[in-house]
């Protein structure tokens, strides 16, 4: 019987591309494919690319040079993919094949028409697949979180975004559905459950004719796990129902991704985003009082065609008056598929860089002055991680999500992978640092911080 060539995968991009990635994965191990972590020993590399802004997508063809440059047998997946399929197959003679957002469950029919031979082009005009619970999945975060996937595709035409361009309108995936791939996630020992979707606040719009993230909310209430996380609400969203679902549900943080991108009107106006006419001010102060003890973050635009020094100047005072906790700028990215890219009064990427850089100056003294709040607390740690040089243990409180916010440092060598309540003792612009509280009963009575985090989106 012959066998199987093995198979690496480099993943690129967001935690989106990710569970694609993971999804790939497990089908393969499942057809019988090796997986190897080291791309030089595979017999072929699929790379799951990112094409949402420039610099992504100059990371992924620089990848992709790479690897064709070692004569790997390269099969590239994801919105590189799907953006630009003639031209990559034209320009990298290494690509066995391209296969679309919408098409990754193919990836087992499209290696075995690439061993017989064929040069495989597997791109849906339009994505409309999603996996769901029954499709194999092998998860590459860390053991003690996962992101689970709640709907893919957008609505929204926001003009600098190219995301329903690659994947397509939303679909939500039922209730039933999640909550039972939330409960396998949990028996595989997650802690935290991470939901993501293009807009968390719309889900179930397309399949149930309205909202049903409360709903949603509040059935994940009743799977066994410590953590659940939403990134990625639309202020427009979070409704009273909302709001009351993740202070009701024990187990649901109120951490919620909400991508403002900017806090002037007339800059709102020009990205065609779905709060025009709202005033940022009144979401954020909003916010704070249905949830008195969130820590926000959010992720801004600075450059965007047509912004002036006072748009600018806007922006700077809105983040000083509110002190995000967490808070992420990018320069505009103009992309051609968007109407922002041919939008007059192009900022020059020199002034962009210097406003971002403006922007993150005043953001990390806010930010110190956030973290220097936490001295003194006590809160429940997840325990992720070894630091080889010190031995300290690397994890996070429920005031910071995976890879976008920061980590407490614990000086104890406690298990990996357990929740431990800690007492922080000093803290930096991004980090905190602890010491081990011995449980007396007191302890587990401290509640851990509320958390929402108003950032990335499209």
């Amino acid at each position: 019987m012959k066998t199987k060539p093995t198979v690496s995968i480099v993943h690129l991009g967001c935690e989106k591309n990710r569970i694609d990635t993971e999804h790939m994965l497990g089908l393969l191990a499942e057809a019988g494919y090796g997986i190897d972590s080291e791309e030089e020993r595979a017999d072929y590399v699929i790379v799951n690319t990112c094409s949402f802004i420039q610099p992504a997508r100059e990371e992924s063809v620089r990848t992709l040079v790479e690897l064709a440059e070692a004569n790997k047998k390269i099969v590239i997946t994801g919105c590189l993919a799907q953006h630009f399929q003639q031209e990559l197959l034209q320009e990298i003679p290494e690509a066995v094949a391209v296969v679309g957002t919408g098409d990754y469950q193919k990836i087992v029919d499209v290696m075995q028409r690439v061993e017989s031979g064929d040069r495989v082009e597997e791109i849906s005009p339009e994505s409309t697949y999603m996996a769901d619970e029954t499709v194999p999945r092998y998860r590459t975060t860390e053991q003690t979180y996962a992101y689970l996937r709640i709907a893919e595709g957008c609505n929204y035409r926001c003009s600098f975004c190219i995301i329903p361009h690659l994947r397509g309108n939303q679909r939500s995936r039922p209730i039933e559905s999640i909550v039972r791939e939330a409960q396998q996630l949990a028996d595989e020992g997650v802690q935290e459950i991470i939901l993501i979707s293009q807009i968390s606040t719309n889900y179930g719009t397309d399949l149930y004719g309205q909202p049903k993230l409360a709903e949603l909310l509040r059935a994940l209430g009743e799977v066994d796990v410590p953590w659940i996380r939403i990134h990625y609400a639309y202020p427009t969203g979070l409704t009273d129902d909302v709001i009351a679902a993740i202070r009701e549900t024990p187990n649901v943080l109120p951490y919620l991704d909400l991508p403002l991108q900017h806090a002037h009107p007339d800059i709102l106006r020009a990205m065609n985003r779905p709060w025009i006419g709202r005033v940022n001010d009144e979401i954020v102060e909003r916010i704070k009082t249905a949830l008195p003890e969130a820590v926000l973050r959010t992720t801004l635009i600075v450059g965007y065609p047509g912004e002036t020094e006072e748009h600018f100047q806007h922006l700077l005072d809105f983040v000083e008056r509110h002190e995000f906790d967490h808070l992420g700028a990018f320069t505009f990215s103009p992309e051609a598929e968007t109407p922002a890219y041919h939008l007059p009064n192009q900022v020059p990427a020199d002034v962009a860089t210097e406003r971002r850089d403006i922007l993150m100056q005043a953001q990390q003294a806010i930010s110190y002055r956030k973290n220097q709040q936490e001295v003194g607390k006590i809160v429940d740690v997840l325990v992720e991680q070894e630091n080889p040089q010190t031995g300290q243990r690397v994890g996070r409180s429920a005031r910071f999500a995976p890879d976008v916010d920061g980590v407490v440092m614990v000086n104890a060598p406690v298990s990996l992978g357990s929740m431990v309540p800690v007492q922080i003792t000093h803290a930096d612009i991004y980090d905190l640092y602890a010491r081990v509280v011995e449980s007396d009963g007191e302890t587990n009575k401290t509640p851990t911080p509320a958390t929402i985090s108003v950032g990335n989106g499209g």
